[in-house]
């Protein structure tokens, strides 16, 4: 069982949302026969089989193995992933292009370039798999909280100097067989929990957020910075 798998096809999305297919995926971590999963869903039996097979069609579940009991043999089944993420190509006519509007200050825009990580390392892990290969990325999580509005433009502005001054001393365009990558650098604010009630800090960082020119609004909470650069699809 893969940890993350990826879901390119516009039909596999489509099964993996339906709420009940949804339900018999996660179930599915451990391997489980119709009969098991109806008991422990407390569905029919013939619609778990029915709903088991058009996963198992779209790759999202595969045969565990056959139990034989008497003159029945009993399928087992188990998910082909621990989770799985939708590429944006799914939608492929619709998805978010940020070659478009690139707007550093844009919440959009980082939305269109996390769009655009997912479908670039689905398509890297989707081809590396069938090749038997790895895949080599670096991701850095982390997260910081601002006292003012004022120190988090001096760090965004900080970030994209290092990050320019990176890119300049390593980009060698002419270098025979190299391979290009991708840097992407993401800064946002973590969203409250629903039931979170915004204290009179997140009240003043709101406030702040609102006198700064070009910059989208969002949920109260702590910045979080992220930097990630991925290899393109194994040769």
């Amino acid at each position: 069982m893969l940890e993350v798998a990826v879901i390119e096809e516009p039909a596999a999305a489509e099964a993996s949302l339906d709420p009940m297919r949804s339900r018999l995926l996660a179930a599915l971590t451990e391997p489980g026969s119709a009969a098991m999963l109806a008991a422990r869903l407390g569905l029919p039996r013939q619609k778990v089989n029915y709903h088991l097979k058009e996963l198992e069609r779209h790759g999202l579940v595969e045969l565990a193995e056959e139990r034989r009991k008497g003159n029945v043999t009993e399928r087992v089944y188990r998910a082909t992933a621990a989770s799985y993420v939708i590429s944006p190509s799914a939608l492929a006519g619709v998805s978010p292009d940020p070659a478009r509007s690139p707007d550093q200050l844009s919440a959009r825009w980082l939305l269109a370039l996390g769009s655009r990580l997912v479908q670039e390392v689905g398509a890297l892990l989707t081809g590396a798999s069938r090749a038997r290969r790895r895949v080599a990325t670096f991701g850095i999580d982390a997260q910081v909280r601002f006292a003012s509005a004022a120190d988090r433009a001096a760090f965004a502005e900080e970030l994209a100097q290092s990050v320019a001054t990176l890119v300049s001393r390593y980009h060698d365009e002419s270098a025979p067989g190299g391979r290009s990558h991708r840097v992407v650098v993401g800064l946002h604010q973590i969203p409250a929990l629903p039931a979170a009630q915004p204290g009179a800090g997140a009240e003043q960082d709101e406030a702040e957020e609102q006198d700064e020119a070009g910059r989208d609004r969002n949920e109260p909470g702590t910045e979080q910075a992220g930097t990630r650069a991925d290899q393109e699809k194994p040769r």
